[in-house]
């Protein structure tokens, strides 16, 4: 042990992902086991500054394996964007005897930690949450695979419909910034065609696409359209482009929204949570700080911060390739 830890902090920061309770669960079991005291931390590092702590033990996260959400809640929080507020945080951990913490968040939640590991060497540690799959550093985040499995099950009963009434579904999926999501449900759903940020298909190809689904002989067609898709300015506009495009097409549109992030997680993500939360832990113990906790090949993996912040998830360009096969 290259540093006495006695008491650790978890909070979770940002939006909620199926698989954080799991999360938080390890992190407290895992304390519990190396006999270090657990705080969780509500509301985030909002709660930080507000000195919101609760001592936690191994029976405080009974039951909470299988939940979605998270029981230490979430929060945005302008204070700890500035110097003053995680001045106050830094004040109320010390007062607490916190040594240590392990946020559960995306890169924006890692960047404070970062910038509050630099202004006042605290140890810190990041479990990447986020449906999204957007950080760099690992090949999945927690609750990545919950919402997959989510959004094709939806998919599903969609194509039921689209197939009984000879329809278009143009049906949109979270991904502001990469396709994760919208590209592997696509596959997996059967989709005719899959818009991402990454590939700009363009207006005029899509409906090319589409005229082509026709008259192979297709009389209903899914579209996946992940939300930060370029071609148009909202799911909408496509739906009406190709309203006036294709008379033929009795077009529907359904945005599965917030219900992507909630239900139950997975086995894979409870699994992963469990996994992340005991490297996390005893990485802080022997001395290691301003990582965030991974994986890489089925390997648990610590990335620095700084290049999980700044470093770009890819596309995987195989599964374009194949998702254009799929399409014929």
């Amino acid at each position: 042990m290259l540093q006495t830890i006695k008491k650790i902090g978890v909070l979770t920061s940002g939006g909620d992902a199926p698989g954080m309770n799991a999360a938080i669960r390890s992190v407290v079991r895992t304390c519990a086991f190396h006999d270090i005291k657990c705080y969780g931390i509500y509301r985030g590092y909002e709660g930080m500054i507000d000195g919101d702590f609760e001592e936690m033990d191994a029976r405080s996260v009974r039951g909470i394996i299988n939940k979605g959400g998270t029981i230490l809640k979430s929060a945005r929080s302008k204070g700890f964007r500035t110097k003053e507020g995680r001045q106050m945080a830094y004040e109320q951990l010390k007062k607490a005897g916190i040594d240590a913490f392990v946020v559960i968040g995306g890169d924006g939640s890692f960047t404070g930690a970062m910038i509050f590991n630099k202004e006042f060497n605290f140890p810190v540690m990041g479990i990447p949450g986020t449906i999204d799959n957007d950080i760099f550093g690992t090949t999945h985040t927690l609750g990545y695979d919950t919402a997959l499995n989510t959004v094709v099950e939806v998919i599903d009963k969609i194509r039921d419909t689209a197939s009984s009434h000879n329809r278009l579904f143009f049906i949109e999926v979270m991904g502001r910034d990469v396709g994760h999501i919208a590209l592997n449900v696509g596959i997996a759903g059967g989709a005719e065609e899959i818009l991402i940020p990454e590939e700009d298909l363009g207006l005029d190809r899509l409906v090319e696409s589409l005229k082509r689904s026709k008259k192979s002989g297709k009389t209903s067609s899914i579209v996946v359209v992940a939300e930060g898709d370029k071609i148009g300015k909202s799911v909408f506009e496509l739906k009406d482009y190709v309203d006036q495009n294709m008379e033929d097409y009795d077009v529907r549109v359904s945005v599965l929204g917030h219900m992507q992030r909630g239900g139950p997680p997975s086995c894979f993500d409870r699994v992963f949570a469990s996994r992340m939360g005991v490297k996390a832990v005893e990485s802080l113990i022997t001395g290691k700080s301003n990582y965030m906790v991974g994986m890489k090949n089925d390997v648990i993996e610590l990335t620095p911060f700084d290049q999980a912040v700044k470093g770009k998830s890819k596309i995987n360009k195989e599964l374009l390739r194949v998702s254009d096969i799929m399409s014929i």
